[in-house]
C-alpha cells in the first residue's frame, strides 16, 4: 500500500511538473491568444473593464497603459517594429466633376508591388491646405451593396467633400480591385495587411500639398469601425476619429481582419475594443452606436469607461456618443448626420454647404457612380506587370 501511495504521489508530481513546464514554454513563446466574436459575456466585459480601470488612476499611468495597447496591436499583427516603407508611387486618374466635388480613382503601393486601391473625393472651388478623411468600409458584400462602391459610402464621402474635406475611401483586402486580381479577404494576415495599408494611406494623404496634416480623420462602420479605432490607436497623426457600430467590450469582431491575430491578448497585454478606442484620448472622438447590435450597451458600459480616461486629460468635451436605440448595424442616414456635425466641428468643415432650405443635411446632389467606373485597374489602366500575385510571399522585407 505504501509503495502504491509513493507511486501515486510521484506520478502526480510528474504530471504537475509537465503542466508547469508547458505553461512556462507557452509564456516564453508568447503563443497566440485570439479573442474572436462574442469572446466573453456582457457581464464578463463589465468585469474586465473594471479590472482595466484598476490599473491606472493618474494620467501618466493611463499613458503607460495606452503605450502597452499600441505595442500589443503592433506586436500582434507582426508590425513591431514597423516595416521599412517603400515609395508610394501613387496612381491617380479618371477625374469626374460633380456638384461641389470631384472623384478620381487612386492607388498607392503599401509594399513593393502591393496596390491599395480607392476613390479620392475632393471639394471644388477651394484652395490651400484642406482637412482629409480616410473611410475604410465594412463587410458588405452583396453586388448591389458592396464595399466602397455601396451607395451610402458614396453619399458619405461625397457629402464630406462638399463640406470641404479631401476624402479617401479604400478597398479592404479581397474587395474591389483586390478581388479582380484574385485576392481573398479571409487570409490569415488580413488584419496586418489592412492596418499597414491604412498607415500607408495616411502617408499618402500627408504627402499631398493640398492636405493639412494636422487635420486628419478616419471613420468607418462595422469592419471599417474596427479599422478606425485600430488605426487611431497606433497612429498619432489621426486627429479625429468616428468609429461606427463597432465599439464593444464583449464583442471583438468576427472576421480575420478584426480578430484573426493576437491583438487583444498575449503574455504582455490584455485589452478589448473599448480599451483600444480609449487610446484615442485626448483626440476628438465620436462613438456611434445603436440598440440592435453589440454596441447596445455603449451609453451605460463602454462610453463611461472611455469618458473617464478623457477626464484624466481634462478633455471630456472632446468625446461624444451618438446612440440610436431603435436602429441596427449600418452607417445609415441618421448615423451619417451625427458624423457630419462632429467632423464639421473638429475639422472646421463648412456644414452650411450641405444644408437645405429647411435646415436639414441634403445628400441629394450626390451622384451614385457605377461600380465599373470606380475600379482603378482595367483595360484602359492595366495593373502594373510587377504587381505581387495573391499567392506570392509578401515583400515585408526588401
Amino acid at each position: 500500500m505504501m509503495c502504491r501511495r509513493v507511486f501515486d504521489s510521484l506520478f502526480l508530481a510528474i504530471i504537475v511538473g509537465m503542466m508547469w513546464i508547458g505553461a512556462v514554454r507557452a509564456e516564453e513563446n508568447d503563443e497566440p491568444q485570439l479573442c474572436v466574436g462574442n469572446y466573453q459575456t456582457e457581464e464578463e466585459a463589465k468585469a474586465q473593464l473594471a479590472r482595466f480601470d484598476e490599473t491606472y488612476s493618474t494620467l501618466s499611468e493611463w499613458q503607460a497603459r495606452a503605450r502597452g495597447i499600441r505595442e500589443g496591436i503592433l506586436r500582434g499583427t507582426g508590425l513591431w517594429p514597423l516595416p521599412r516603407k517603400c515609395a508610394l508611387n501613387p496612381i491617380v486618374h479618371s477625374k469626374r466633376q460633380y456638384d461641389g466635388y470631384t472623384v478620381e480613382n487612386v492607388a498607392i503601393e503599401s509594399l513593393p508591388g502591393v496596390f491599395v486601391t480607392g476613390s479620392l473625393y475632393r471639394p471644388t472651388g477651394t484652395g490651400g491646405m484642406l482637412p482629409a478623411i480616410l473611410c475604410p468600409h465594412g463587410h458588405w458584400g452583396s453586388p448591389e451593396d458592396y464595399g466602397r462602391f455601396r451607395p451610402d459610402m458614396q453619399k458619405r464621402c461625397a457629402t464630406l467633400a462638399r463640406m470641404g474635406a479631401i476624402v479617401l475611401s479604400y478597398d479592404m483586402v479581397g474587395y474591389g480591385d483586390w478581388a479582380n486580381a484574385g485576392w481573398e479577404h479571409r487570409r490569415p494576415d488580413a488584419l496586418k495587411m489592412q492596418l499597414w495599408n491604412s498607415i500607408r494611406l495616411v502617408d499618402y494623404l500627408t504627402s499631398r500639398a493640398d492636405v493639412d496634416p494636422t487635420r486628419l480623420a478616419v471613420t468607418g462602420a462595422s469592419g471599417g469601425g474596427t479599422q478606425t479605432f485600430m488605426l487611431t490607436g497606433v497612429d498619432d497623426r489621426i486627429a479625429v476619429s468616428v468609429p461606427t457600430v463597432m465599439v464593444s467590450a464583449h464583442f471583438f469582431g468576427g472576421c480575420v481582419c478584426e480578430s484573426g491575430m493576437p491583438v487583444h491578448k498575449s503574455r504582455r497585454h490584455e485589452t478589448n475594443n473599448t480599451d483600444i478606442a480609449t487610446a484615442a484620448a485626448p483626440r476628438p472622438q465620436l462613438i456611434i452606436s445603436d440598440g440592435k447590435d453589440w454596441t447596445k450597451n455603449v451609453p451605460q458600459v463602454e462610453y463611461p469607461y472611455i469618458r473617464s480616461v478623457y477626464r484624466l486629460f481634462g478633455a471630456e468635451s472632446q468625446v461624444e456618443n451618438w446612440h440610436l436605440p431603435d436602429e441596427g448595424h449600418d452607417y445609415g442616414w441618421s448615423k451619417r448626420v451625427g458624423a457630419y456635425r462632429f467632423l464639421a466641428k473638429h475639422l472646421r468643415l463648412c456644414l452650411s454647404n450641405v444644408i437645405d432650405r429647411d435646415g436639414c443635411i441634403d445628400e441629394t446632389p450626390v451622384v451614385i457612380e457605377k461600380t465599373e467606373d470606380l475600379y482603378v485597374f482595367g483595360p484602359d489602366h492595366p495593373r502594373p506587370a510587377y504587381a505581387v500575385a495573391p499567392d506570392a510571399p509578401l515583400p515585408w522585407t526588401w
